[in-house]
């Protein structure tokens, strides 16, 4: 098996391409999808959750917009947050990993994935990336979002042209879609070969 870390700031179209990935049968692990899991299921998380920030379930379910509050948007308040949910999203992967033993190729969707240090235990990453124009219009067309909003998000993720220095491939996703997916589909076919390629 093979890891593919895949990783993008906000806007570039991440989601877009790990769709395009489990469209061709790739399994793909979503690091966000997982937090919510984790959020709704995982006791100890959450009691560790409320011990650090007070108050933050609704319903038995961390609630994302009482946590916000309590972060206050501190960077101190988001270290601690990483700190405590991060082991469980890395046990949640490595557990899906374990599910996916036999899958020649395994996709691990992670939007901080070097802030993290994640790469370090993965085979490649491939970063998912638009000039920034694009990626400012994209944002913006959100429903609520602001540029200080924007602007915030990206103080927290490492600029965009650090990590497609740091990539093992890249994906531009100011082309269409179908290139996107012609993208993908000779990553697919490269990442795969090379387990055919004697040692």
């Amino acid at each position: 098996m093979i890891t593919l870390g895949l990783t993008g700031s906000i806007g570039m179209g991440k989601s877009t391409i790990a769709a395009m990935f489990a469209d061709e049968g790739v399994p793909v692990w979503d690091a966000d999808l997982a937090v919510h899991r984790l959020y709704a299921e995982s006791e100890p998380l959450k009691t560790k959750l409320v011990e650090a920030f007070g108050d933050i379930l609704t319903d038995g379910v961390v609630d994302r917009v009482k946590l916000s509050a309590a972060l206050k948007g501190e960077a101190a308040s988001f270290e601690k947050l990483d700190a405590i949910v991060h082991p469980a999203t890395v046990a949640d992967r490595n557990h899906f990993l374990a599910e996916h033993a036999d899958a020649p190729l395994v996709v691990a969707d992670i939007p901080l994935l070097y802030e993290t240090g994640a790469e370090a235990s993965l085979d490649k990453v491939v970063v998912v990336s638009a000039p920034a124009d694009v990626q400012a219009a994209r944002v913006l067309a959100r429903a609520g979002m602001t540029e200080a909003k924007f602007e915030a998000i990206l103080a927290r993720q490492m600029p965009d042209a650090e990590k497609r220095a740091r990539a093992d491939f890249i994906i531009d996703t100011s082309k269409s879609l179908d290139d996107c997916r012609d993208a993908v589909r000779l990553l697919i076919e490269k990442l795969t070969s090379l387990q055919d390629t004697p040692a």
